[in-house]
């Protein structure tokens, strides 16, 4: 039976610099999806990547003294690497200066201009060069980038539009027809009332005042504009020719679902449907704007001075314990909050004492007592059930979540049946049955519920702590890795380790002060 497919892709990170924390929560929120999918039998493809053109990035190769190409290599390996230092499993890491992907955006313009959607004029706009993007009077902020807050200038200059105004009513209809196609609700009101309903301007597609970008190809002085070249990834990547696609563009279009922050949910929600339905080609079934981490509620920036980066959190703190921290403190709707306290007390709470704990206590009682082998004596009472019921609806609970893509939310699901295990060790009290006469079998039985239980939690946990749930099954010493609980396992030759100390908080400050004085 062929596998259901299911494409997934974050916002490609435009390479002017390393990403900081906040961008990077992204891709482990996309990574947890993806492997939670393939958990669940889809065919997955996961894509991410760099979006490196722009007149941003010509400045700031300038100013480092290269070429804007060697600048973006340089800085599109180092966001490659902190992805691979979260351990995301994408399947493919596309870069917007690969020859195929410009070849394509090279006929996708060509198509869009035959067929009349593209023509050329006269642009003269206030524009954001940090933002690459075009204001009205009316849309600045005190007079400055309503996204950026930065000032903006008056630029003029001959230009391509797109013609965004001819799709202005089908946009309204569809969203308005198609109520999942942009979560959360926050923002699909937020793009009809303030952005789609107001009236859609046509929109300028190509620049002549720099040249680090796609040349058009019926106008070389011309270059592809920023969004027009970085949205088409999404396509250029998967088999899309305006002459003929692939088997494997068939396969995987539409994408499920586009992960991308808030602030830029406006391009993916108004210009890509419109450049699509220009190629003739379905949606994406879901766009997603996720909130922004903050750090200590403020919006996390180079500019502001207070940016975080993933791979110092992960020497200080492990990559697990990370992964954990983003996953679960950004509720599906609203910004989350990073602070070094808030990441300590979550570790020595959540995982260091609610799991790691949990794991090691229950491996050592089954050493101390049984010699580390344990099979199920089934000598039940009605707390094994309730308990054993509860790991039972793990998988439609974490389901449900994760199919409303509230990921923390899914966390809580698996970590209140961790409580639920240590709640139930107290009730149990396997050290007093020890002791007594006759209850051999009953001591078995529930220190055969509690690995059984964890096994169960440690296949739930692997999309989100994948390095964690590995070792979890390695010290169980076994392999069943199925979602129910199995009446039937035989536990023996555990080795109990540690799986998250527990953190000395004044230590660690002090520790992260020094890391950041050796900047």
């Amino acid at each position: 039976m062929d596998k259901k497919k299911y494409y997934i892709t974050t916002a490609i990170a435009y390479t002017s610099g390393k990403p900081h924390i906040g961008n990077t929560y992204e891709i482990v929120l996309a990574d947890s999806i993806a492997r939670y999918k393939r958990q669940k039998g889809y065919d997955v493809y996961f894509q991410t990547g760099t979006d490196e053109h722009g007149e941003k990035i010509e400045l700031k190769a300038k100013e480092k003294g290269v070429t804007p190409k060697a600048f973006v290599d340089d800085i599109a390996g180092e966001i490659k690497r902190i992805w691979d230092v979260m351990n995301t499993s994408y399947d493919k890491f596309v870069r917007t200066t690969d020859p195929h992907h410009e070849k394509i955006v090279q006929k996708i313009f060509d198509k869009m201009y035959e067929k009349g959607d593209i023509y050329k004029g006269e642009y003269s706009g206030l524009y954001c060069t940090p933002c690459e993007s075009f204001w009205t009077e009316s849309q600045l902020v005190d007079g400055k980038c309503p996204d950026c807050g930065r000032d903006v200038e008056t630029k003029k200059e001959e230009a391509y539009f797109f013609k965004l105004s001819k799709y202005q009513d089908k946009l309204v209809e569809y969203i308005e027809s198609h109520p999942d196609f942009i979560a959360p609700e926050s923002r699909k009101n937020e793009m009809l009332n303030n952005f789609i309903k107001p009236g859609l301007q046509d929109l300028c597609v190509s620049r002549t005042s720099f040249d680090w970008g796609i040349k058009v190809n019926i106008d070389p002085k011309h270059i592809v504009y920023v969004w027009l070249d970085a949205l088409t990834n999404y396509i250029t990547n998967i088999g899309y020719d305006p002459e003929g696609s692939s088997v494997e563009f068939n396969k995987w279009w539409p994408a499920d679902l586009h992960l991308v922050g808030k602030d830029i949910i406006r391009f993916h929600t108004i210009y890509w449907p419109c450049f699509l339905w220009s190629l003739d080609l379905e949606l994406p079934k879901k766009v997603f704007g996720h909130p922004w981490l903050l750090t200590n509620n403020d919006k996390i920036g180079k500019s502001r001075g207070n940016a975080i980066y993933a791979d110092d959190l992960v020497d200080l703190f492990g990559v697990d314990a990370v992964r954990y921290y983003v996953l679960h403190e950004i509720p599906y709707a609203n910004d989350g909050n990073l602070t070094y306290d808030l990441l300590i007390e979550r570790t020595n709470t959540d995982l260091a004492n609610t799991l790691g704990n949990l794991v090691n206590r229950t491996i050592s009682m089954a050493n101390k007592y049984f010699d580390g082998n344990v099979t199920n004596k089934k000598v039940t009472e009605k707390l094994d059930t309730d308990l054993i019921n509860m790991v039972n609806l793990l998988d439609d609970n974490v389901e449900e979540k994760m199919d409303r893509l509230e990921i923390g939310f899914a966390l809580d699901q698996i970590f209140d049946v961790l409580r639920r295990l240590n709640k139930y060790i107290d009730e149990t009290t396997p050290w007093a049955l020890a002791k007594e006469e006759g209850k051999k079998d009953r001591l078995e039985t529930v220190l055969y519920n509690l690995l059984d239980s964890i096994r169960v939690c440690a296949y739930f946990l692997r999309p989100f702590l994948t390095e964690t749930s590995d070792e979890i099954f390695k010290q169980l010493n076994i392999n069943d890795e199925t979602d129910k609980f199995n009446p039937n396992n035989t536990y023996k030759d555990m080795k109990p380790e540690v799986l998250f100390a527990r953190i000395d908080k004044e230590k660690k400050m002090e520790e992260i002060k020094n890391s950041n004085r050796n900047k």
